[in-house]
């Protein structure tokens, strides 16, 4: 995983002194940062947003970090590339679930003490769906439908909805089938 230290992009972009998060015109240059990297990284890149040195991030820089960011990813606008967001608390955490919800997105979050979560809004036949690639680390759809007694369409479209979303890699076809793995 490719990190960008926001803390440290912060320090570069404001060169204030803050280790906050605060106002929609803050949270544009540190996306516009972030964004430069994010192009640069190879296709099949999974990115990590690392929050673990930022004070607080308020509704507006959660929106225009987090939220466009992943909005423009999942318009193709940064190609094959996956989002992921790492060492937040629980106060950052719900600035930019409220971000995410408002938006209709999803992601991936990693806190502080290692356990992942999806932030945002994922319906529950997809959290379900996305519980079982985790647990597994790679799924097909054939697994998937032997597993949750579905029919085989039906765990396609699934795993193909997640790697939409950009919450599942999907990786080299196993026979006819795509496989798809944890970020």
């Amino acid at each position: 995983m490719l990190t960008c230290d926001l803390y440290a992009i912060l320090k570069e972009e404001l060169k204030n002194g803050s280790n906050n998060l605060v106002t929609r015109p803050t949270g544009q240059s540190v996306r516009e940062r972030i964004e430069r990297d994010v192009e640069q990284a190879p296709e099949g890149s999974v990115i990590g947003l690392d929050f673990s040195k930022v004070g607080v991030i308020d509704y507006s820089c959660s929106d225009e970090i987090v939220a466009k960011l992943l909005s423009r990813l999942l318009a193709g606008e940064y190609g094959e590339k996956y989002l992921m967001l790492t060492g937040m608390n629980d106060n950052q955490r719900e600035n930019i679930e409220v971000a995410l919800e408002r938006k209709d997105l999803a992601i991936i979050a990693e806190t502080k003490e290692g356990t992942r979560a999806v932030l945002g809004n994922l319906n529950k036949y997809l959290r379900d769906t996305l519980e079982f690639v985790i647990g597994r680390k790679k799924a097909t759809a054939r697994e998937l439908s032997e597993a949750a007694k579905i029919e085989a369409n039906t765990s396609g479209t699934r795993l193909l909805n997640l790697y939409k979303k950009r919450l599942v890699r999907r990786v080299g076809a196993e026979g006819a089938m795509w496989a798809y793995e944890a970020l």
